[in-house]
């Protein structure tokens, strides 16, 4: 299964495109979707979009697993969050592709063991569990631990304490 693994957010969208399952798992791109500050939010949800889109047809991933949902102190925060994950899953429905969503919690304590795990803890076990040279960007090692977690969903044992969400 490939799947296309997203960590939304307007300004720096982190992506990870994974094949395999819960016992092996392949890397075949990650990076992090960078919109400048000087775009309007519109534009940059255009844009998160089509590289969304570029990513589904360079890839055609089967499935795709977002981020869900977090509580933030800032409502502004929060419906900024909100669009970029609904680009994200609008680029995919579009082609038909199935969305799950994990929720920050579930996917830290997944790969880390920890579900209060910090974005270094978290970059650092997505470069030991798949054997990468270099530690990814903090967005773009989220979008792999959600990938990581997403294709983990397969393993009976671990499926029982990840909660996946079809949206």
């Amino acid at each position: 299964m490939i799947v296309l693994s997203i960590d939304p957010a307007v300004r720096n969208t982190g992506y990870a495109v994974l094949e395999g399952d819960h016992l092996k798992q392949k890397v075949h791109d990650y990076g992090v979707i960078s919109m400048p500050q000087r775009l309007p939010q519109s534009a940059a949800l255009a844009g998160v979009s089509q590289g969304i889109d570029g990513l589904i047809q360079k890839y055609q991933p089967d499935e795709v697993a977002v981020e869900g949902i977090i509580f933030v102190q800032s409502h502004r925060t929060a419906i900024s969050m909100g669009a970029a994950r609904a680009a994200a899953l609008i680029s995919a429905a579009r082609q038909g592709i199935t969305c799950y969503e994990y929720s920050p919690k579930k996917v830290k304590q997944a790969i880390t063991g920890k579900g209060t795990a910090d974005k270094q803890q978290v970059a650092f076990m997505v470069r030991a569990l798949l054997g990468l040279a270099e530690t990814p960007p903090h967005d773009a090692a989220d979008a792999l631990a959600i990938g990581l977690a997403h294709l983990s969903a397969s393993d009976p044992i671990k499926a029982s304490v990840l909660k996946r969400t079809r949206v």
